[in-house]
């Protein structure tokens, strides 16, 4: 059955709306025959427009609410006042939307959800001949800008620090772009001064915050608590190493370490990247300039990769039809767009990979991180997966498409059962067995 999801009847002005009747029957609608049907249901032509779709059926109408998506992880937004990261924010989660041929939509204040594009997904649910596709996701988020001095409560102090502390990985944007009528809080453009600025303060914020927790540790040694022993040594070895002027460092290698600083949640810890908001010279440019090589140079040495974005570039990609998109991306010198790249670098500085479950109800992207035994991973479907775990049957994407379906590859004997040790790879395709 076809009908219009009611909670999103206002759609960009480029999708034309069905009428009350034709929302009964849209297949014999106007709209349905001069934009599905001319283009044959979009996934048999290129498996990225299969979006379009979605704005019709009912039983694809899950993908346009973001409730409905399966989260990837959030990326917050930092940097100082006046660099460009609301103008940026709304760029990306607007090239979201067209650029990329998938839904967005805003769902609080300064918070934006865009699907993770994954061509992967058109081809399983086309093949499958899946009723609906849901995307795993990105949520960003525009933090409020950091001032100097936010460490001891100046701008938003605590209040700003909070919020970067509810996301999974931070984008430090900077400003490489000159805009006579947006001055700059640092009086001129120096990228590089401005990370190590938004740096020096989240360092600060953990030297104090350690300092207390260190103190409070310090009192309660004497229990003989492990956990409160193995806090007060990681405390005064972050300590040092942050009075120093250095990103504390700890032994990866060590779950009882990966566990207190998890616990500790260190905001120059976090895994971060930097955004540079450039224009469109500078972007052509970046890596040749003083002020890119400059910015380069220093977020190396803190082990952070740096994405170039253009706000304008970004905008204009989301006006575009996918031929033209591609053209214009090589007009400019790139392969993929600002968004592409930013979810990419998300997904490497947190080791994700992507799974699928596929079927005639749904295909669906799920999000885990690289080294995900199979119950985990199968807890990410259902909790009652996880508990009940029995066995996972298991056909990659390559084979999956190369043998045109989950049975055909079934029958050629691609089908792998894997028991509880097996480590889900990304592109794999599962199916759980599970005790409820």
């Amino acid at each position: 059955m076809f009908k219009i999801d009611d909670n999103r009847k206002k759609r960009s002005n480029n999708i034309p709306q069905l009428s009350e009747n034709e929302s009964r029957n849209p297949k014999k609608s106007t709209v349905f025959r001069k934009t599905v049907g001319k283009i044959a249901f979009p996934i048999e032509k290129n498996a990225s427009l299969w979006y379009v779709i979605t704005s019709y059926c009912a039983n694809l109408s899950i993908i346009l609410n973001p409730e409905s998506y399966t989260m990837g992880f959030a990326c917050g937004f930092v940097g100082l006042p006046n660099v460009g990261k609301s103008t940026l924010f709304n760029a990306l989660t607007n090239g979201g939307a067209a650029a990329a041929n998938f839904p967005f939509c805003t769902i609080a204040p300064n918070t934006g959800i865009v699907a993770v594009p994954d061509e992967r997904l058109g081809v399983l649910a086309k093949i499958e001949k899946s009723a609906r596709i849901v995307p795993t996701s990105l949520k960003f988020i525009d933090i409020a800008g950091l001032v100097q001095g936010a460490s001891k409560g100046e701008g938003l102090g605590n209040q700003f620090l909070g919020h970067i502390r509810n996301v999974d990985a931070v984008a430090h944007v900077v400003r490489l772009f000159a805009d006579g009528d947006v001055v700059h809080v640092g009086g001129s453009i120096d990228p590089a001064r401005d990370l190590e600025l938004i740096m020096t303060e989240l360092m600060l914020a953990d030297l104090e915050f350690l300092q207390r927790r260190f103190d409070k540790c310090k009192k309660l040694i004497r229990t003989g608590d492990p956990e409160i022993k193995a806090e007060y040594e990681l405390s005064q070895s972050c300590i040092a190493d942050l009075e120093d002027g250095r990103i504390p460092s700890w032994d990866k290698s060590d779950p009882e370490a990966n566990r207190v600083m998890t616990s500790l949640q260190l905001l120059s810890t976090m895994p971060a990247f930097v955004c540079a908001n450039v224009d469109e010279a500078g972007f052509r440019s970046f890596g040749q300039d003083d002020a890119s090589k400059a910015l380069l140079e220093y977020a190396g040495k803190h082990g952070m990769e740096v994405v170039p974005v253009c706000a304008k570039f970004e905008e204009e990609l989301a006006a575009l039809e996918p031929d033209d998109a591609k053209a214009f991306l090589e007009d400019i010198g790139a392969t993929e767009s600002g968004l592409q790249r930013v979810i990419r670098t998300g997904y490497k500085l947190l080791d994700y990979c992507t799974f699928f479950t596929t079927g005639k109800d749904e295909t669906r992207a799920w999000t885990i991180v690289n080294g995900t035994p199979a119950p985990e991973a199968a807890g990410k479907i259902h909790t009652d997966m996880l508990h009940g775990f029995i066995r996972m049957e298991v056909v990659s994407y390559d084979e999956l498409v190369a043998h045109g379906g989950w049975n055909a590859a079934k029958t050629a004997g691609k089908l792998r059962t894997e028991g509880k040790d097996y480590i889900v790879k990304d592109g794999d395709c599962v199916y759980v067995l599970f005790n409820k």
